[in-house]
């Protein structure tokens, strides 16, 4: 039997109320006395029930999600594993807001931050934009006592608390390998889709495919990166451009979204399952490309376990309890043809 505060008191020899005191640091207690009641707790090995004890204080955790609001099929994923999470983790008291703010905003994204700390929030979990400017107003809502974790794409040199996400360099060589792999031995040129330079997830990427296709295929050259800004259409007309321009191309490498613009583009140039290609995130329209042999590699890594990630993370860290080891790293996921799961 798991002892209990009746333990606590008889074992210290003081009162419940006192004991009370001590497990919710609250004046009123001498310095000999607390002594006591923490030998006493160490002693008979007390684990204290956290959601217990707030389910009785009648405690909420009121915790915010700031997702990109663009038409990016993952991003669509991810706002509706927040609106998943809401219900699943009310039984814990935990109330999700999700705001939806402008892909790649800056200015955008810290409005929204510097609005969750004004209504009372818990902790923030934001999908960072890559900037002094955001990891500032993360420092300054961590200066207010509102925990903040980042997912999806980190934010460099700022006060998160946690990334809750895939390691993109390594999903970039991870990539590189593979591409590598697909593409004409002898020679070749590959084009890169990115959505932005300032996503800190799609540089991390970018960094390790070029690193690896450097160390391991050096008879390959990367040609200058374009972005699609995440959007189809833009997605779209920059890798048409891409087409046109380098009509031996020997493969792409999508980092980021708006990969229905890609396949648009590489059926119109009727290249479709001819030239290697390797993206990210597995969403209706890159299953279709990978059962077609449009694309020929996905990576992939899941929005809910990000999220409930997140949630967990957050709660731990107000509650001031550790979370488990190893579950919320998040794992990078091989898709090929061969190996679809089977739709949702």
């Amino acid at each position: 039997m798991r002892p209990t505060v009746h333990d606590i008191a008889a074992n210290a020899g003081v009162g419940l109320a006192t004991v009370d005191r001590v497990l919710n640091n609250r004046p009123g207690v001498s310095e000999k006395t607390r002594a006591k009641v923490e030998e006493a707790i160490a002693r008979i090995g007390y684990v204290r029930d956290v959601a217990a004890a707030n389910l009785a204080k009648g405690r909420l955790y009121d915790f915010d999600f700031l997702v990109p609001d663009n038409d990016n099929s993952f991003m669509k994923l991810l706002r509706a594993a927040v609106a998943d999470a809401a219900s699943a983790f009310a039984r814990e008291r935990v109330r999700i807001r999700l705001h939806e703010v402008p892909a790649f905003d800056a200015k955008a994204l810290i409005a929204a931050m510097e609005n969750t700390a004004a209504t009372g929030s818990a902790g923030v979990a934001i999908v960072g934009v890559d900037s002094s400017d955001v990891a500032a107003a993360i420092d300054a809502l961590n200066g207010d006592g509102v925990p903040v974790v980042t997912l999806v794409s980190d934010v460099q040199n700022a006060a998160r608390i946690q990334f809750c996400g895939i390691n993109n360099f390594a999903a970039g060589r991870t990539a590189a390998s593979l591409l590598g792999r697909f593409v004409t031995p002898d020679v070749g040129k590959v084009g890169v889709l990115m959505g932005s330079m300032l996503a800190n997830d799609h540089r991390r990427r970018l960094d390790g495919f070029r690193a690896v296709i450097g160390e391991t295929f050096p008879q390959i050259e990367i040609l200058p990166v374009v972005e699609g800004q995440d959007d189809a259409e833009q997605s779209e007309a920059a890798v048409s451009l891409l087409l046109n321009a380098q009509p031996g191309l020997a493969g792409v490498y999508s980092i980021g979204g708006g990969n229905r613009g890609l396949v648009r583009a590489l059926e119109k140039a009727g290249v479709a399952g001819r030239l290697p290609v390797v993206a990210h995130e597995l969403t209706q329209s890159t299953r279709a490309a990978l059962r077609d042999g449009t694309i020929s590699a996905v990576l992939h890594q899941d929005p809910g376990h990000e999220v409930r990630s997140a949630i967990r993370v957050l709660k731990a860290h107000v509650d001031g309890t550790e979370t488990v080891e190893g579950q919320d790293r998040i794992r990078i996921e091989i898709y090929l043809k061969d190996n679809l799961p089977e739709d949702a």
